[in-house]
Formats: structure tokens, C-alpha cells, sequence
């Protein structure tokens, strides 16, 4: 058993700007002060120790980290069979883009686009899972659907298209929709209010945690990816932007088959968000900071390849926060001799998918 002593430091997501950058002038968040200290003073009684370790340690730590955060989040098991519709198959200049559903029983259906491709051979080649933040209009900007209405102004504005930039290098891309976006979410039932805040207050009378009810559809269409003949199982990665950067991390912790991952526009801590600014229900996983954050889960990756994108203009990375983070990452990824295999990408500009190192990171782990 590895004790808290051995790993707790005593040293002194991510939404999109859709909804959330903040403004000119903007008044700062009032968060109340009981809350606020109570997070100064979060146990995170498993937070990474700095002090070197054997490799065995920190793979028992990773173990242990792992099974508590698989208690935290509850069944999150996706279906082991379903039956698939294919809602529209279009065929484009360079690629193939099926719409399907899936469907299972004692699941809600999960709506899918798979991006196929058009290939010389008939090889089968490297896949990509590709997850989607918060707006609208849900997979719809990451399959760069500018068929649709608004679709092009929000990639323009986030560079979201990386599906669709994906698949035009060569990966075949599943995309899924997760709750509650795009066409999973009618937002005028809402009132008004946040339908991540509300969603996640109602699935918790239900026992249910949001992020986790995600967290299966990530892993579903993961499996739906794996199955496909034009695919090599193990040779999947995953990416995403903001919320899809903060399910991309939480994915690739739990599926260690997963073989490198790309969190974009996440790089900030649970124990930052509910002290200055209000964080949606669906980056919730209740009980978290008793143990560790968003350093801990990101750790769960390791030794696998890991970029995190951070833009220099993002309102919503705390830079004290993410330093710290990434510091934290590094000191454990180092530890087990991989230190070369986590990057940070801090490029010039806002909240958006970048790109520039995590093109050739894919291309190196998944095609060589």
C-alpha cells in the first residue's frame, strides 16, 4: 500500500469562450469565503511528491489513483453491443462522413459522426477519437460541418475543425456528441439557465454523474472506432478542445489502450475553477479534491505521449495554475523516465485549437 505520507507535496475545462472569456470590464466573480478557504485547504491527500521514486512506486500510485477515481465517477462501462443506424452518408472530396446512432439498451442513444478516409490502400490504418467543447452546436464544428448554419463562424473562431483536419491527414475519426450539446440539448427547455448545471444537479438525484455519463459515451464511441475493419485497434488517439480537452484527459487516463492524447484549452485545476469562477457541472466529479486535480488524472496517461495546448491570450488558463500543473506532470512523467513524451504547446493567440505540435506527435506515435 502506498501511504499518504509518500505522496502528498506540502508545498505552499475547461470551458470555451462561447460562453465564458472574460469581458472588458468585467466584474471579478464572488465566490463565497467559506468555499473559497475550504478549497485553499482541499487534502489532495494523493498529490504528486516531487521526490524521486522508483518506477514500481509510481506505477502502484498511478494504480491507487486510478481506483479511486474510478469510485468517485461510478459505472461508466460503455455497452458491450449496440446496434448501429446510419442516419446520412455523404461523400466528400477527400473523405467519407457517416452520421450514425447508437443504441443500447438501458443507455440513451448516442448520435456519432465517423470520418472515413478516401485511401490509396486498403490497409487498415491509425484512428483518432475527437471530442468536442461546449456551444451549440456539439460535434457538429469539430466534423466541420459548414453545411450548417453558424458552424463556420464558430470554427473560424476556434479553429474547430480538427476532425475534419484530421481526416484529411489520413486518420479515420469518430466523433462523438456528448449531453448536453449540439442536438442533445434543447436549450429553450432551459429557461435561460445552464443546461451543464442544471443536467448535472438532476442526474445527481439520479445517482449519476454527468462527466461519467460522458466519460461512457467517450469510451462507446472509442470502442465503435476499434471495431471498424479500416482501423488499428491499437493505434488510437485522442483529442480535444476545452471540454473536449478536459474529456480528452479524463478518457485517455481511464483506457490506457489509448495510445496518445491531445488536451487543448484545459490546462486549469479544479481547486482554481471553485475559488474565482464558476466551472459547469459537467467538469464535476464530486469528491475529487479530497485526493488529487487535474495534475493527478493528467498523470494517469504517463508514460503515453501528452500535449497540452495553452494560447497566450486564453482568459480562461490561469498561468500560476497551469505552471503549476504542468510542473506537477512533469516531475511525475520524468520520474518514470519519459520526460520527452509530455509537452506543452503555448502558442500566440486566444482559446483554440492550435495544432502545431500535436500534428507531428500523432504522426509519430501512431503511424511510425
Amino acid at each position: 500500500m502506498v501511504t499518504r505520507r509518500r505522496f502528498l507535496w506540502t508545498s505552499g475545462l475547461s470551458l470555451t469562450a462561447f460562453r465564458e472569456a472574460p469581458l472588458v470590464g468585467q466584474q471579478p466573480v464572488k465566490v463565497n469565503p467559506a468555499i473559497q478557504a475550504t478549497a485553499q485547504r482541499a487534502p489532495l491527500e494523493m498529490r504528486i511528491d516531487p521526490a524521486a521514486q522508483t518506477a514500481a512506486e509510481l506505477l502502484a500510485w498511478q494504480r491507487q489513483f486510478r481506483s479511486v477515481l474510478t469510485r468517485l465517477l461510478g459505472d461508466f462501462r460503455p455497452p458491450v453491443r449496440w446496434t448501429t443506424q446510419v442516419e446520412q452518408e455523404v461523400r466528400l472530396q477527400d473523405h467519407t462522413r457517416q452520421q450514425l446512432v447508437l443504441s443500447a439498451n438501458g443507455h440513451p442513444s448516442l448520435p456519432v459522426y465517423l470520418l472515413v478516409p478516401h485511401r490509396q490502400t486498403t490497409r487498415p490504418g491509425p484512428g483518432i477519437l475527437a471530442l468536442h467543447g461546449h456551444g451549440p452546436f456539439g460535434y457538429d464544428t469539430v466534423a466541420g460541418r459548414h453545411d450548417l448554419p453558424g458552424v463556420s463562424e464558430a470554427i473560424t473562431k476556434s479553429n474547430y475543425d480538427y476532425g475534419r483536419q484530421l481526416v484529411a491527414a489520413g486518420y479515420v475519426v469518430c466523433i462523438p456528441c456528448m449531453v448536453p450539446f449540439g442536438r442533445r440539448v434543447d436549450r429553450a427547455a432551459y429557461g435561460g439557465q445552464d443546461p451543464c448545471a442544471v443536467t448535472f444537479v438532476r442526474m445527481q438525484l439520479l445517482g449519476k454523474i454527468l462527466m461519467a455519463e460522458n466519460l461512457r459515451d467517450c469510451l462507446w464511441a472509442y470502442q465503435l472506432l476499434k471495431q471498424q475493419r479500416f482501423v488499428i485497434p491499437d493505434r488510437i488517439g485522442c483529442v480535444g478542445l476545452s471540454y473536449g480537452g478536459r474529456m480528452t484527459m479524463l478518457t485517455a487516463a481511464l483506457e490506457p489502450s489509448i495510445r496518445c492524447a491531445v488536451v487543448s484549452g484545459a490546462l486549469n485545476v479544479m481547486q482554481e475553477r471553485i475559488q474565482q469562477r464558476y466551472s459547469c457541472g459537467g467538469q464535476v466529479i464530486p469528491g475529487l479534491l479530497r485526493y488529487g486535480d487535474i495534475p493527478e488524472i493528467g498523470s494517469l496517461i504517463a508514460p503515453r505521449s501528452c500535449i497540452w495546448e495553452t494560447g497566450s491570450q486564453d482568459g480562461l488558463i490561469v498561468q500560476p495554475w497551469a505552471d503549476d500543473a504542468m510542473s506537477r506532470m512533469r516531475q511525475f512523467y520524468a520520474h518514470l523516465g519519459a520526460a520527452d513524451r509530455l509537452r506543452r504547446d503555448r502558442f500566440q493567440g486566444g482559446h483554440r485549437w492550435n495544432g502545431e505540435l500535436a500534428f507531428p506527435m500523432l504522426k509519430q506515435v501512431l503511424t511510425t
